[in-house]
């Protein structure tokens, strides 16, 4: 039976957060705060809580699930190579509104979907969600909603689509920015923005002293 914590209060947070840690680690799916959107998430590693997070959602293999991390420096043990410009985006986006596409370490023993080699990574900016990433490591995290429909910017929007396929919410509030991430493509020779959201086209480029139509697909 799902359960949903309420992390206004401190009590509640406490074991909300212990009870979303034990989901986790047990092979189950939480619904977590992020700084853009409710996510629904699992360990990145368990392969078959990843298929029951697909399940939840009602997607197929061909839309792969991204990876949430707790740390700047977890990128280094996930990717091929980190790139000069991943370090710069993630220096200045992370933890925050970013997400980038890059190759993946060969050597990873997960199951994300039909991601032909790579994996797309963000850090949130939510103390809830890195606590949660801190304890469980990376973690495979999608929008909390059904697929095609709208995604969740609360707890309750989330439990009224997912119900019972997950065992814990997190009730953080409304989504503070109420948007998804935005994304960036880092597996060609230039970087391109493939999603604008939270972050803007513009706060790119700055950062990487370019023209923001050069960042356009």
């Amino acid at each position: 039976m799902s359960t949903t914590f309420d992390c206004s209060k401190p009590d509640s947070r406490a074991a909300g957060l212990r009870a979303a840690v034990g989901a986790a680690k047990g092979g189950r799916l939480v619904v977590m705060p992020t700084d853009t959107l409710y996510g629904l998430g699992c360990d990145a590693f368990d392969s078959e809580s990843v298929n029951s997070l697909l399940a939840a959602k009602g997607r197929g293999r061909d839309m792969p699930v991204p990876v949430l991390v707790g740390s700047w420096t977890t990128i280094d043990g996930l990717v091929l190579s980190v790139s000069p410009t991943a370090r710069e985006l993630t220096r200045a986006f992370w933890p925050g509104g970013l997400s980038l596409i890059v190759h993946q370490a060969p050597s990873l023993a997960w199951d994300l979907g039909d991601t032909r080699g790579t994996v797309m990574l963000r850090m949130p900016l939510h103390p809830v969600a890195i606590e949660i990433l801190r304890e469980v490591g990376p973690m495979a995290v999608s929008s909390a909603n059904i697929s095609g429909r709208p995604p969740a910017t609360t707890a309750a929007e989330a439990r009224e689509q997912l119900g019972e396929s997950v065992a814990v919410y997190l009730d953080g509030g409304p989504a503070e920015k109420a948007m998804p991430s935005t994304i960036v493509d880092l597996t060609d020779m230039a970087p391109k923005i493939v999603r604008e959201g939270a972050v803007t086209a513009e706060q790119i480029a700055d950062v990487l002293g370019t023209g923001v139509e050069s960042l356009r697909v």
